[in-house]
């Protein structure tokens, strides 16, 4: 990969308690590696994951652009006081496309009247490549160290690999799915998940997606099924965007219905975006992230 400039993205931990019960990651968690623009619709975009969306929902996304880009950002998880930050390098301008990425949360659930500490580090990189004019193919691996001192929850480290592929029907329509922590270590903290989604833009500003993550580790229901669009408002000669974001999903193992939304600000230098996520069924979580990007030289876009 050529020379590559830092990326920070907003990750997290998967897993949020909920009462008194002990917190445990489901497959439906996964979507907490999420930043502000993909949680702003849902959490619905790996059928167009590209920059830092690849690392946490479709690593063969990166292809759609060419460019170079950092971002900064910090979230904060108001259930168990998480502070979420993260790390990560993006070049999409060769023929390899890649990410290498470095995630850490520290949270302090409450249980039984009782404040835990949970924390985790997770570094890793991406790699995806056309393998057909339409067809993209990548992979991610990554290490993970996950610490916990709530009761009933193990510690857990080592490494795991996922797979991704994506495919633009035609100029308007994106198909994608990924597999997560398919092959390696074990954790409930990093089970293993199938995601896909899909991604419409009948209009140049405008886009429609939704996606699905189901739980492959877990018995019984399982699913968190999102969707949202984003219009894409221009202005500067179409030099500075500012696009608007609105969503809903809902989790079927929490039984959990959340509100999303999300607005930012983009140049060809720069970007800002922030999104919240609200439960307004089976609870209360609030989420609040927000982003800085900036970009280096830029090529052509490959795809909604």
């Amino acid at each position: 990969m050529r020379a590559v400039v830092l990326l920070v993205s907003v990750a997290a931990i998967a897993g949020s308690p909920a009462g008194n019960r002990v917190p445990c990651a489901e497959a439906d968690s996964l979507v907490d590696h999420l930043g502000p623009r993909e949680i702003g619709v849902g959490e619905a975009r790996r059928a167009a994951a590209i920059g830092a969306l690849a690392v946490s929902l479709n690593p063969a996304g990166l292809p759609l652009t060419s460019e170079l880009v950092f971002e900064g950002g910090y979230g904060y998880r108001m259930a168990d006081h998480a502070s979420l930050v993260g790390v990560s390098a993006c070049d999409s301008t060769n023929p390899v496309p890649g990410c290498f990425f470095y995630q850490y949360v520290s949270a302090s659930p409450e249980l039984d009247g009782m404040e835990h500490h949970r924390r985790a580090h997770t570094a890793g990189l991406t790699l995806s490549r056309h393998i057909a004019e339409r067809v993209i193919i990548g992979g991610d691996v990554k290490y993970f160290d996950y610490e916990s001192g709530v009761p009933g929850e193990k510690d857990a480290s080592g490494f795991n690999w996922g797979v991704g592929a994506l495919v633009r029907l035609t100029d308007i329509i994106n198909l994608g799915i990924a597999g997560y922590n398919l092959w390696g270590a074990e954790s409930v903290q990093y089970p293993r998940a199938i995601g896909a989604g899909v991604l419409v833009r009948p209009l140049v500003p405008l886009s429609a997606s939704f996606d699905a993550v189901w739980n492959l580790d877990t018995e019984g229901s399982t699913g968190r099924y999102g969707g949202g669009a984003e219009w894409f408002f221009s202005g500067g000669n179409g030099q500075v965007g500012y696009p608007i974001r609105a969503g809903a999903l809902h989790d079927v193992a929490t039984d959990g219905t959340y509100v999303t939304a999300g607005l930012g600000i983009a140049t060809m230098k720069l970007g800002v975006d922030v999104a919240v996520r609200y439960q307004v069924g089976g609870g209360d979580e609030l989420l609040i992230i927000g982003s800085l990007r900036v970009f280096g030289p830029r090529g052509t876009t490959g795809g909604p």
